[in-house]
């Protein structure tokens, strides 16, 4: 993202500073182990109530923010992006505790605002300035449509982004989602359904696979027997596609013959 970070370490709040990032809240899951809140969080977005569940329709009150168990201000960490479905009640924490308390930063935002590119940047630089983060790991991850959405934004800055994963979201075609082929090309997708929606969607699926077949473009796609998007199984998944992208896949174990 040339231009968005700058060249000189990012400033960190100090615990007696006053300043604010607007809307920008902390959370961690329920199950979180009592360590995590000794964590030095910056003073403008440290939580009143670290215990407290997150409320049930967050977007009314902006974005939040995820630091990982045993946050370490050194480190720069993968940035997961979320776009949960629209009107759903998505739990920030409760979805890292399933799928990683340590590997990640993470921000939910807006899958279909009025302008989702900026709304995309904006979480980017929110977190960028409340947190440390990688700016080439940054991975967007979509639920249902905002599968598509997520989708559709990496194709467009595909350049910009590690790496995205739509959770029962097609892809958008007829869209010009592929105008940017030598990006997306490099760009790493996964595509996550279950049997009902490989049946119901067998032709927008078939197509897709077809049409990055003759692009020479990436997709994984993985089928679950359940319709649940966001079960313990399936976050797992997500956590080691996204690990392997990060770092590559394990090397294979040298067999012993004789």
């Amino acid at each position: 993202m040339k231009g968005r970070f700058p060249e000189t370490p990012l400033r960190c709040f100090a615990p007696s500073t006053t300043a604010v990032v607007p809307r920008l809240r902390v959370v961690a899951p329920d199950d979180t182990p009592a360590d995590l809140e000794t964590v030095p969080f910056p003073a403008a977005v440290r939580p009143r109530h670290p215990r407290r569940r997150p409320a049930a329709h967050p977007r009314q009150a902006g974005p939040r923010l995820f630091l990982p168990q045993g946050y370490e201000p050194g480190y720069r960490y993968p940035l997961l992006v979320w776009l949960p479905e629209a009107g759903s009640s998505f739990d920030l924490g409760r979805v890292m505790s399933r799928l990683s308390l340590r590997n990640y930063v993470a921000i939910e935002t807006q899958a279909e605002p009025a302008d989702a590119d900026q709304a995309l940047w904006d979480a980017v630089d929110r977190s960028a300035a409340a947190a440390s983060i990688h700016p080439q790991r940054i991975f967007l991850i979509g639920v249902g449509q905002g599968g598509t959405s997520a989708l559709r934004l990496a194709c467009r800055h595909a350049a910009e982004v590690a790496g995205v994963v739509s959770l029962g979201g097609p892809f958008p075609l007829d869209e010009g989602s592929l105008a940017r082929l030598s990006d997306v090309r490099r760009l790493p997708m996964l595509m996550c359904t279950d049997r009902n929606g490989c049946d119901q969607q067998a032709a927008s699926i078939d197509r897709t696979l077809r049409v990055f077949h003759a692009a020479g473009a990436t997709l994984a796609m993985r089928v679950y027997p359940s319709a649940r998007r966001l079960t313990r199984g399936v976050l797992e998944d997500v956590n080691r596609w996204v690990m392997e992208t990060v770092v590559g896949p394990p090397a294979a174990t040298p067999s012993l013959t004789h």
